[in-house]
């Protein structure tokens, strides 16, 4: 055991980690602090209530850390240059934030002296090694309490033991379980737990009241979103705008079938309105801007990133090589992008940047060529055949 008594806690202020302030405080005789990390997912109220729960529950100490220009800067403004969906579908809304909100417990953790450093996870998900590796790399003398993971209770003998010490909140079981951030929802419940559930409109935090057409605008510059609708603001909030306009549309909802780190497949509904519209309309500016090399490198290079992230190897070195490939992608990632709104649906319709490849200097496409003759053209699909000739005129007998 460490030298000392004081653990921090990452805590939520749910069921388990709430469990985990009383249990680590009466079964391990242990100085419980605990430690919110905000990356988008609370309003003040909300903090204020977690913040009053952990003091009732008996906790030394408790602070609410804010990373959500730091989520953004290192990590969401990443994806967006990789335009980054796991497996083609989920924006890593949920799974992105681990990283960021466990290397704030160690700091939190040093800056209090703790000898102990506990999470709430359980043993059936990704997030149990998200945490646990970010403390191993970083925080490799301070010891990690798992409570929920290892003593496998059901929710009603946690329930049981707060009750016996004297916090009988309101444990109503929702139906469905919510993470919310910065960069998206994760929609989970008992549709997702089969492999052809489907998620009835009721799940989903945000519901649709909007109808008919409604046009937005995305100003970017070095491939961050920097502007909405001609109004220059800071890209977290241009993320929780588009949020705030496109998700009562019913914009951005999907499920995630994918292969989880502990090697199992897993379903998650989501709710990304923003994360998904920003990706794609960044992905319409690149296709102006970039030649088609950068483009086919670029592709490569996201994919890598957001897989990477993903199986919690963020803190891995290539992941700050990959970083500085897509951000020197982005030089002339510049211009706007017109985005048509509608239920359930949205349409990525046209940009204007100064940098756009697509120039009339050198052609229209389908109809004039500007930049070489007729003949240029022979004697290019001449040379551009020669290794088809070559082969074909070889294996000529057995083709």
């Amino acid at each position: 055991m460490s030298k000392n008594n004081k653990v921090l806690l990452a805590f939520s202020g749910g069921l388990d980690t709430s469990f985990c302030v009383r249990y680590l405080k009466n079964e391990k005789n242990l100085d419980v602090h605990t430690a919110l990390v905000n990356t988008g997912g609370f309003n003040d109220e909300e903090l204020k209530e977690i913040e009053r729960k952990s003091k009732d529950l008996g906790a030394s100490s408790h602070i609410n850390i804010d990373k959500v220009k730091e989520f953004y800067g290192k990590g969401i403004r990443y994806m967006i240059y990789g335009n980054s969906l796991r497996q083609n579908t989920y924006p890593l809304s949920v799974s992105s934030e681990r990283i960021f909100q466990a290397l704030a417990i160690v700091e939190r953790a040093r800056e209090i002296g703790a000898g102990y450093i506990a999470h709430g996870s359980t043993g059936a998900g990704n997030d149990q090694v998200r945490f646990d590796l970010v403390f191993q790399v970083i925080a490799p003398e301070i010891e990690i309490l798992t409570p929920i993971r290892e003593l496998r209770l059901s929710r009603q003998e946690e329930i049981d033991y707060l009750a016996k010490h004297g916090h009988s909140y309101n444990w109503q079981k929702a139906k469905y379980s919510i993470n919310q951030g910065l960069w998206g929802t994760s929609v989970g419940g008992v549709e997702t737990l089969v492999s052809d559930g489907v998620l009835p409109e009721e799940a989903y935090p945000v519901q649709v009241t909007k109808q008919g057409k409604e046009k937005i605008s995305i100003e970017f510059e070095k491939g961050e979103p920097v502007g909405l609708n001609g109004k220059t603001m800071s890209p977290e909030l241009v993320i929780r705008e588009i949020e705030n306009i496109a998700a009562p549309f019913g914009i951005g909802r999907d499920i995630h079938i994918g292969d989880t780190i502990i090697g199992i497949k897993g379903r998650v509904g989501f709710e990304a309105a923003s994360a998904l519209i920003i990706i794609n309309a960044h992905r319409l500016l690149e296709k102006h801007v970039l030649t088609k090399w950068q483009q086919y490198w670029k592709d490569q290079m996201g994919n890598w990133y957001g897989m990477m992230m993903h199986e919690a190897q963020y803190l891995e070195p290539v992941m700050r090589d990959i970083e500085a490939f897509l951000e020197s992608s982005q030089k002339y990632v510049t211009g706007s992008v017109d985005v048509t709104l509608q239920p359930y649906h949205y349409n990525v319709t046209g940009c204007r940047t100064a940098h756009d490849l697509m120039s009339s200097k050198f052609g229209e496409y389908g109809e004039i060529n500007k930049a070489f003759t007729g003949d240029d053209v022979k004697g290019f699909t001449k040379i551009l055949s020669n290794q088809m000739k070559i082969y074909y005129t070889v294996n000529s007998s057995e083709e």
